[in-house]
């Protein structure tokens, strides 16, 4: 079930969204939304797969508004105004709904998501779920299994991997856990995450992993300790 929400400040358009999403059976529309601010507030906690997002807000356009999201998300711009379509499809966007559109069109713009979620969960050549994330307005692949551990920095992550270089992205620890499989993956410490079958020692309350000595939080070493063998 694809999450969603919507963004417009019209609320008729909102509803219109309510009742094609009600009628899809892939897409959970969990809350609408006529002003941004209010929109930003509820992302920071509540990471969405999918946006539906009017691009002619006021105060801050819906464009604006998408380069600046906390979690990475799919997008399908709403709008009456169709020079906004390139610029749009420049931000790798869904697709572009112009005002007014019919459920035939609603559903063939929320197909094309439908495909682009289950391909994120597509398992990899190697045999690996994969995840994107938002990196520079585009979505960058990591695989699962080339996760080691990942560091939490202010308001950004450090994802640290067998195979490359660390990638930097905007996210929570709370969102992040919440991407990563329910099992594999353990929450040590208020800034790191690992995963658990790289974990090569645990003594004196540090882990090693790869070639990093990582602490374990009091809050959290019982718990570890009850996991890992």
């Amino acid at each position: 079930m694809i999450k969603a929400i919507a963004i417009d400040d019209e609320r008729p358009a909102l509803e219109i969204l309510g009742t094609f999403c009600g009628r899809t059976d892939f897409i959970d529309l969990q809350k609408t939304f006529i002003k941004t601010g209010q929109a930003r507030e509820y992302l920071e906690e509540n990471p969405v797969d999918l946006i539906f997002l009017d691009i002619h807000m006021p105060v801050v356009s819906g464009i604006d508004f998408f380069k600046n999201i906390p979690h990475p998300a799919m997008v399908i711009f709403t709008t009456a105004y169709a020079e906004y379509a390139v610029e749009s499809y420049e931000l790798n966007a869904v697709d572009y709904l112009l005002k007014p559109f019919s459920q035939d069109r609603f559903l063939l713009a929320a197909n094309k998501a439908l495909q682009m979620f289950q391909g994120a969960r597509q398992k990899s050549g190697a045999d690996s779920p994969v995840l994107y994330f938002r990196v520079d307005y585009g979505l960058v692949p990591i695989s699962i299994n080339d996760i080691l551990f990942i560091e939490g920095l202010d308001n950004y992550l450090k994802i640290h991997l067998i195979s490359q270089k660390p990638v930097v992205v905007r996210l929570t620890m709370k969102a992040m856990m919440e991407k990563l499989p329910e099992h594999g993956f353990v929450r040590i410490h208020r800034s790191y995450i690992v995963s658990l079958d790289k974990v090569a020692s645990f003594r004196n309350k540090h882990i090693q992993i790869g070639q990093e000595e990582i602490p374990v939080g009091a809050s959290y070493e019982e718990y570890f300790k009850s996991i890992f063998r």
